[in-house]
């Protein structure tokens, strides 16, 4: 195999998957590694991918002869280019539930929809994001904190493969050509690459499409189907506000972030890490560099969900929870080197309304990590999402 693969936390849960399921989807951003991850794992199967135009044309016209050659499993990459494939997979695994299928798709709503029609029950779902900071090494990721959100997490730039530079114009390029075209009839698509500058604009602040419908001067229903397309193509998330019912006064709408901040990077015309570290979106880079690595590793263990921010009406906010257990371990996220006691302010305010929900409180910044202050644990973010992976 390819001596410069990096070893991905979700190995693990894919193969005890595989023992009880017999297809796996393998979904995420293009570029993310999911071909690259399977056919890492098992190297001894066959791999066609549906891209390919050749491939794709004998597919169609005979896929019961096409399935039928692999009797220990075959990897099929893109499937969603052949979504009828699906049915013909359900009727084999039926038949020889011992039979192993897996298959990868950069298409989230139009793959998930075509497995949950034909393979409801029959096949475990994982999503593949870029890499996490815990599946860079050592040595790789010590480096200036500007220069990791730079360079972002696509596995290209870090096994040396290609150079942010090249890849986020070719891969803004590649998105708006082909994945906007077949998930949404965009006429004007320089309108529509305005629209995701103007959404990396807006990284860590509550999503309002009535904003982006008047600076855009396209209607609300339009936004909202525009950002359906950003996440379905896993280029952005949206991060769901914790609301309680008994809080009526909580905010409703949700956090927008990307999943990697070296693209968010680029499409907000930073050019180099030492402009990052002058510019204005800095700290909010470095807020969605951390989320986005939660959500990379809820992802990997194979569990979805569980992931809110907290905002009240007096302006408390914790930027992260997530689900522990019956509660939640709280996260204030802060880009600063130096530590100052008002960065746990929202931490308190959260326990202070929700004792019985709050676990673990963490301030996760640039600087030093220190001993607890006031309960609350504070430390570097290399500290708080590194962890050694298994190869």
């Amino acid at each position: 195999m390819d001596n410069l693969y990096i070893p991905r936390a979700m190995t693990a849960s894919i193969i005890e998957a595989a023992r009880y399921f017999p297809v796996i989807t393998l979904t995420g951003p293009r570029q993310s590694g999911k071909s690259t991850l399977l056919r890492h794992i098992y190297p001894q199967l066959p791999y066609y991918s549906l891209e390919d135009p050749d491939i794709r044309l004998s597919v169609k016209d005979d896929p019961r002869g096409f399935l039928s050659q692999f009797h220990e499993g075959v990897i099929i990459d893109e499937v969603q280019n052949v979504p009828e494939l699906l049915s013909y997979i359900q009727g084999i695994v039926d038949l020889e539930p011992e039979r192993r299928f897996y298959i990868t798709g950069s298409s989230h709503f139009s793959l998930l929809q075509s497995v949950s029609q034909s393979l409801a029950g029959r096949s475990a779902v994982f999503e593949l994001l870029p890499l996490s900071l815990s599946e860079i090494s050592p040595a790789d990721r010590d480096i200036a904190t500007a220069d990791i959100i730079y360079k972002g997490f696509y596995p290209a730039l870090w096994s040396g493969k290609n150079i942010p530079r090249l890849l986020f114009p070719n891969y803004v390029k590649t998105y708006l050509e082909r994945d906007v075209r077949d998930l949404l009839a965009v006429r004007n698509l320089d309108l529509f690459q305005r629209f995701i500058r103007l959404c990396a604009a807006r990284i860590g602040s509550i999503f309002k499409a009535s904003e982006l419908s008047n600076e855009l001067g396209v209607a609300v229903n339009t936004v909202n189907a525009w950002v359906s397309v950003l996440q379905a193509s896993y280029l952005i998330y949206l991060l769901p506000p914790f609301y309680a019912n008994t809080r009526k006064r909580l905010t409703k709408s949700p956090k927008i972030y990307f999943t990697d901040c070296g693209l968010a990077s680029y499409l907000l015309d930073i050019d180099s890490p030492q402009t990052l570290d002058r510019d204005k979106m800095r700290g909010h880079l470095f807020e969605n560099m951390v989320v986005t690595d939660f959500l990379k590793n809820t992802y990997n263990s194979g569990h979805n969900g569980g992931l809110y921010f907290y905002r009240d009406s007096n302006g408390n906010e914790v930027d992260l929870l997530v689900k522990n257990g019956s509660g939640y371990d709280c996260h204030e996220i802060k880009s600063s080197a130096t530590f100052h006691p008002d960065f746990t302010k929202g931490l308190k305010s959260f326990e202070k309304a929700f004792p019985e929900l709050t676990n673990d409180k963490t301030v996760i910044y640039s600087g030093n990590t220190m001993p607890e202050f006031d309960g609350i644990s504070i430390k570097n973010y290399r500290h708080a999402l590194s962890g050694d992976i298994g190869g």
